[in-house]
């Protein structure tokens, strides 16, 4: 009589997909198809803007009026008679001067005050947070009359330091309170343990806990820089001479009275977004860590 054999047994880990429901590789379901797709046409709805400034950008003057989604020939020219015919290389240089002074200025402040009212609860904590979001409650436009006044008795209009001091001033609030949520939420048995190691306070501050709070203190970095590279109110009030004003307001000169030389205004556009993409491209990944810092328990 033949011996009968038996086939062994499928078994699947506890927890695991049943093997009829598995699905070949290389398979997508319905629903990632469809979130992928809305995704694109998310995105090509936002990047719709950008492609049409970069075409009219490229457009000859002769083909501004014309209803084609293409010009004929790409004017590379108005790019380098766009930097050549007008201030907005200098207008760049001052841009660069005022978002990276107040940048550092309001990382130079923010960082100790954040610093201390994360650490030490000090009689008035609350009273200090409240007030420092208050100031952030007041717009530039509110208060440009007496701004104007001061710096103009201080005689400092059209400086690129009046501009560093009003740009940091409205931007210190938004780092102080990332800042003080950021480090508030890092250890204190951290540094306790670098300093009984020997470290002081300012050495566990610089070599233990400013390395952990990185993506906050780059976050708050890159909001106070995009803030102030794209400032125009402060910046086509208290600078009346072209060549000290910023490229917010440079770029606006080629609006008219009558006439809007589209293409240059283009122009000067896509060469005003270039360093804030660039910039944003590098750091992306610190800003979107520090953005959701805290929200995993």
């Amino acid at each position: 009589m033949a011996q009968q054999t038996l086939a062994p047994a499928v078994t699947r880990p506890p927890g695991g997909p049943r093997p009829d429901t598995v699905r070949p590789r290389g398979t997508l379901r319905p629903r990632t198809v469809v979130v992928a797709a809305a995704a694109w046409m998310i995105a090509v709805v936002f990047l719709l803007p950008y492609a049409e400034m970069v075409i009219t950008a490229l457009r000859p003057a002769d083909e501004l009026r014309d209803a084609t989604y293409l010009p004929e020939a790409f004017a590379w020219s108005n790019f380098v008679d766009v930097w050549r015919d007008s201030n907005l290389g200098a207008n760049l240089r001052v841009t660069l001067l005022v978002a990276g002074g107040s940048t550092l200025l309001v990382l130079l402040v923010a960082l100790p005050a954040a610093y201390y009212t994360a650490r030490v609860r000090y009689r008035g904590r609350r009273l200090f947070l409240l007030l420092v979001l208050v100031t952030q409650m007041f717009q530039p436009t509110s208060l440009l009359v007496g701004l104007y006044r001061e710096f103009y008795q201080l005689d400092m209009l059209n400086s690129v330091w009046t501009l560093i001091l009003c740009n940091a001033a409205f931007n210190l609030a938004f780092a102080i309170w990332i800042l003080t949520a950021y480090i508030g939420s890092i250890p204190v048995a951290l540094e306790e343990s670098a300093m009984i190691d020997g470290l002081g306070r300012i050495g566990a501050l610089v070599r233990v806990t400013l390395p952990l709070a990185l993506p906050g203190v780059v976050t708050a970095m890159i909001f106070t820089f995009i803030a102030a590279w794209n400032e125009f109110v402060m910046g086509l009030t208290l600078s009346t001479i072209p060549e000290s004003q910023p490229l917010t307001v440079g770029i606006n000169s080629f609006i008219g009275n009558y006439t809007v030389q589209w293409n240059y205004l283009f122009a000067g556009s896509v060469i005003a977004i270039v360093p804030v993409v660039v910039l944003f491209a590098f750091i992306e990944r610190k800003v979107v860590s520090g953005l959701t810092a805290g929200s995993v328990k």
